[in-house]
């Protein structure tokens, strides 16, 4: 699979809730200068996980940033690495999966032309911001 990498790591979750971790994803990604973030509480309209948290980056270097800061911010955090991290910032997007959590990291030409945001209308936009 040329320019595709998966990396499986282990979590070591105790107690943190689905819910907490996701609004804590937000908030790294907040905190690398992420772009047009949006948390969504997908329970019951997703069988892959219970939240979606969606961020932007305008640059190569920018979605490298945020990959790595926001699973190093929550590991530091919570001491919770990602379940799975697929696909590099060649690939334009990444996903940083968490089970209950699936942080979505997208250039922003394909954000808006893949717009995540349509795959569950019924979703609930989530508050992450304190």
């Amino acid at each position: 699979m040329a320019g595709r990498f998966f990396i499986i790591m282990s979590s070591n979750r105790i107690n943190i809730k689905g819910e907490e971790l996701a609004r804590a994803c937000a908030k790294a990604a907040d905190e690398c200068k992420a772009e047009n973030i949006q948390l969504w509480d997908v329970r019951g309209q997703s069988s892959i996980t219970d939240f979606v948290v969606l961020c932007s980056g305008s640059s190569m270097p920018h979605l490298r940033a945020i990959m790595r800061d926001v699973a190093a911010h929550v590991t530091e955090w919570h001491e919770v690495k990602p379940a799975l991290s697929e696909g590099n910032a060649d690939s334009r997007w990444v996903v940083l999966d968490y089970i209950d959590v699936m942080v979505h990291v997208l250039h922003t030409e394909l954000r808006d032309f893949y717009a995540l945001e349509k795959l569950w209308p019924k979703a609930e936009p989530m508050e992450w911001q304190a």
